[in-house]
Parts: structure tokens; C-alpha cells; sequence
């Protein structure tokens, strides 16, 4: 199953569309947004692609109360199944035990790919291209026995996402 995740839109709307639009066109089955929304635009931009989802509050996201029972939104840490794999989704890297196989996490606008003791942690970085002229997402390709990573940076001003891939064996099989 491939999953695109994206986070720390903030008030970018064309610099998430474009990174959304990205992860459809490669075959995303499932979106998560891990925070830092900001405007009911990039929720309605997950729902257009009729892709099921699921996004956490961010630190800036507490209007977003006010849309709840309109989109999938979920407070933090919020725990979840998909393709047999248990999933951690925070904003915050606050909850950064090793409770889940993947534990995606935003705030922090760094991609960060780490695999330990069976779990793999996850930042995709920021979409919003607000600390550095970068526009950042990852899919996630979960098999039985590999999680893949494929990290996706746009600089400012040009066309075409770069491409950067990790692969990890899965040691807690399914």
C-alpha cells in the first residue's frame, strides 16, 4: 500500500496542492497530514481527491475545532491500522515512544527517516516551504517485509521534485 504524508501546510494553498497533487499522481492510496493544516483549504484539497485520509491537529490549528465534524481530524497521538501496520500520528514530537511499527510526526519542518528496534519514524518535512525555499512530502510504500520511503523535495521556483529513496526490512512481520 502507498501512502503520501504531508505536513506543515500552513497558508500555502498552491505549494500543498502541488505536493498533494504529487502524491496522487504516483499512486497514493491513503493521505495523512501530520498537522499544521491551517485553512479548511487543504482539508477540502484532501477530500477533492477522494482518497480516503486522515490529518492531526497542529499547534496552529485549534480554529479547525470549529470544522471537526467535516473533515477527518484527530487529536494527538492518535493510533490507527492501515495495510496491517499500526500507525502513531502526532504533530508534536512529544508521545516519540516506540508504542506503533510507524510514527509519523510534523512541527518540527525537517524530514527525518529513522528506523529503530523495528519502527520507523517519520517527518515528510514541510509543504509550506517556510523555514527553507523547499516544498517537502514522502510516500510510504508499506509490503510485507520492507517499508519504503521515497522523499520528495521541490525547490522554490522550479518545476520538478527530486527524489530521494530508503528502504528498511520490516522486523515485526505481519
Amino acid at each position: 500500500m502507498k501512502i503520501g504524508i504531508l505536513s506543515d501546510t500552513h497558508k500555502k494553498e498552491k505549494r500543498s496542492q502541488k505536493v498533494v497533487d504529487l502524491l496522487v499522481k504516483n499512486g497514493a492510496e491513503f493521505l495523512i497530514h501530520a498537522g499544521d493544516v491551517v485553512k479548511t483549504e487543504m482539508l477540502d484539497q484532501l477530500v477533492e481527491t477522494t482518497l480516503p485520509y486522515v490529518a492531526v491537529y497542529g499547534n496552529n490549528d485549534a480554529h479547525l475545532h470549529a470544522v471537526h465534524n467535516e473533515y477527518n481530524l484527530v487529536q494527538e497521538p492518535h493510533y490507527f491500522k492501515l495495510a496491517k501496520t499500526k500507525f502513531k500520528l502526532m504533530h508534536l514530537p512529544f508521545f516519540m515512544s516506540p508504542d506503533a511499527e510507524v510514527i509519523v510526526y510534523g512541527h518540527t519542518h525537517t524530514f527525518d527517516c529513522e528506523f529503530n528496534n523495528g519502527t520507523l519514524f517519520l517527518n515528510p518535512g514541510e509543504a509550506c516551504a517556510r523555514n527553507k525555499p523547499v516544498s517537502e512530502c514522502v510516500m510510504l510504500e508499506i509490503t510485507n517485509t520492507h517499508f519504503n520511503i521515497t522523499y520528495y523535495a521541490r525547490e522554490l521556483k522550479t518545476k520538478k521534485f527530486r527524489e530521494q529513496h530508503f528502504s528498511f526490512e520490516r522486523t515485526k512481520h505481519v
